[in-house]
């Protein structure tokens, strides 16, 4: 019977245990979108989980939509990302980089020029979004199609930013094709409208997805992994009618086998409704989709130790990722391990700020 805290072989790597951070959002990068000391320090003290999966990290100036989020475009980003990659080394842990595009997710306030946001149609999200500056809200904007050449830079940009985690000391790097963003904005036909070969059918909504993939994979075989939300309606992605989700995201997942991926990574649907946290057996979680991939995969969505467990020894998932626990308790594999008590989590320090309720969380020692 698999355990937690029992290693696991990731492709050609050996994770120290089967828990994983999962990818947080904390607005705290300094000048010029790089990490900071605090930053790596705040990484270095999670280096006792299975794998650490990096805050979204954009891969382009114009893929930025919130402030005070890392970029891995400029040398000065990369260079301050070495310092949390070795934080993190230092104590054998390991990490990937979290690749990110917000697409319509943005505001002419970040995007180069004051233009409107790239995404796959002109559909506004009708959201509040954070200025850049001062983070006083702001209406979102209506964006616009992404041109051919648009959409072909922006797959560029994704592969240079593989290579540029690399140069960084990352250990990989996840795609993050989930929770209403760039590449799941092309998925769902509620804000992608397009008439060309990346809308319509669900070939050609996944046309983006794959060359992405396409274009990264081979540069780390075995080192790119892929996270997903097939539930999310997350930044008013109009949800599709099941049947359609099902056969979507069936669709791409049965795919997803061609590929030498090193994971991929479910945002469950217990995420968004409530039901026994013990059984993940929503439509659209992972049981409905594990029987479909043949390789590593990752279940993220509120889950407690004994959700993980039940997960795990069924061969429902192989790795669990945790997001606020991870947040609130830096040693959550010994934790765990031992039963013993959590931090809270304080929400109302989730999102920027300084070391309150970010490097302060006590340990057990």
């Amino acid at each position: 019977m698999a355990m937690l805290n029992d290693s696991y072989q990731l492709s050609d790597l050996t994770l120290k245990n089967r828990i994983i951070m999962a990818p947080l959002t904390r607005l705290r990068a300094g000048d010029g979108n790089a990490p900071t000391p605090l930053n790596a320090q705040y990484y270095g003290q999670r280096a006792s989980f299975g794998l650490i999966i990096s805050e979204a990290t954009p891969v382009m100036p114009e893929g930025h939509g919130y402030p005070q989020t890392p970029g891995i475009y400029t040398p000065k980003q990369i260079a301050a990302w070495k310092t949390v990659t070795q934080a993190v080394h230092n104590k054998n842990g390991r990490i990937f980089c979290q690749l990110w595009h917000c697409g319509r997710i943005s505001h002419n306030a970040y995007q180069p020029n004051n233009q409107t946001p790239p995404a796959p149609s002109p559909v506004n999200p009708h959201i509040k979004v954070m200025h850049p500056n001062d983070w006083h809200e702001m209406d979102s904007n209506t964006p616009h199609a992404m041109t051919q050449d648009e959409i072909h830079t922006t797959i560029k940009a994704f592969k240079q930013a593989v290579e540029n985690a690399k140069e960084a000391g990352f250990d990989g790097v996840e795609i993050h094709g989930a929770n209403g963003y760039l590449i799941n904005q092309f998925l769902i036909q509620g804000v992608n409208t397009r008439q060309d070969q990346y809308g319509g059918s669900i070939e050609n909504r996944a046309r983006f997805l794959f060359e992405v993939l396409d274009a990264t994979v081979p540069l780390w075989p075995g080192r790119v992994g892929l996270r997903l939300s097939p539930p999310t309606d997350y930044k008013e992605i109009e949800s599709n009618n099941l049947d359609d989700r099902a056969q979507l995201f069936s669709h791409v997942i049965k795919k997803l086998n061609d590929y030498q991926l090193a994971y991929l990574h479910l945002v469950e649907p217990r995420m968004y409704e409530d039901h026994d946290p013990n059984t993940y057996s929503l439509p659209l979680s992972s049981q409905d989709f594990r029987p479909l991939y043949n390789g590593t995969l990752i279940s993220a969505g509120g889950h407690t130790k004994e959700s993980a467990e039940t997960l795990i020894n069924s061969g429902q998932a192989d790795l669990i990722a945790f997001g606020r626990d991870a947040i609130a308790n830096p040693d959550l594999p010994e934790r765990l391990a031992k039963s013993a008590p959590l931090n809270a989590y304080n929400r109302d320090t989730f999102y920027g700020g300084d070391a309150t309720g970010y490097t302060d969380y006590p340990s057990l020692k």
